[in-house]
C-alpha cells in the first residue's frame, strides 16, 4: 500500500495506518535528525517529536503521494528548532547522580580487554568523524550507512539527484579516509 493512501486511511480515523507510516518511516527520520544535529542521544527524541508533529498536521498535507518530502520538512524543522533552542547547553557529570563515577567506568572498560576497548574507541572516533561531517554528508552517510536505504530513497527524502547522493557518499568517505588516517598518525 503506497504512503498516500496511507495517510488518506489515517486522515479518515484508522489510526493503524499511521502506525504502518511511523514503521516506514521512522528509521530514516532518526537517520535525518541524527546527521543534522550530530548527537545519536538526541536523535530518537527529535524523531518521536517529528512523528508528533506530522501527526497533528496531517490533515495539511496537500499531496498525499508526497508524504516522505513532507516529512522530512517537518523533520527539518525539528532539528533546526532544537539547535536554535537553549536546549544544547552541556550537562555536567554531576547531573547523573551522586553514585555515577567516571573513573570507574574508565577502568572497566581498561579491564575488559583491550582488543575490545581498542575497537569501541574506534567505533567512538569513526562516529565523531561522521557528526563533524559538514550537514550535506552527514545525512547521506547515516541514511545510507545507517539506514541502509538506495540512492534513489535518499534522493527522494531529500530532493536531489540519484548523482548528487552518489556524489555526496563519494566525498563523504574520502573526508572520512583522510581525517582517520590524520587520527592514527
Amino acid at each position: 500500500m503506497s504512503d498516500g493512501n496511507l495517510v488518506r486511511q489515517a486522515l479518515a480515523g484508522r489510526a493503524e495506518a499511521y502506525e504502518e507510516l511511523v514503521r516506514r518511516w521512522a528509521g530514516r527520520v532518526v537517520a535525518l535528525c541524527h546527521a543534522k544535529v550530530g548527537r545519536a542521544d538526541l536523535a530518537d527524541d527529535l524523531a518521536q517529536e517529528t512523528l508528533l508533529r506530522a501527526y497533528r498536521a496531517l490533515a495539511s498535507l496537500a499531496d498525499p503521494e508526497r508524504f516522505g518530502s513532507w516529512l522530512h520538512g517537518i523533520a527539518l524543522r525539528t532539528c533546526f528548532d532544537w539547535l536554535r533552542s537553549n536546549h544544547r547547553t552541556p550537562i555536567p557529570f554531576s547531573a547523573l547522580g551522586p553514585d555515577f563515577h567516571p573513573e570507574e567506568v574508565l577502568s572497566r572498560a581498561s579491564s575488559s580487554g583491550e582488543a575490545a576497548v581498542d575497537r569501541e574507541d574506534e567505533r567512538r572516533e569513526l562516529l565523531a568523524q561522521v557528526e563533524a561531517l559538514p550537514d550535506a554528508y552527514r545525512q547521506v552517510v547515516m541514511l545510507y550507512y545507517y539506514q541502509d536505504i538506495t540512492y534513489r530513497q535518499i534522493a527522494a527524502l531529500l530532493g536531489v539527484s540519484p548523482a548528487t547522493v552518489n556524489a555526496r557518499l563519494t566525498r563523504a568517505r574520502a573526508l572520512l579516509r583522510e581525517r582517520l588516517s590524520h587520527c592514527r598518525r
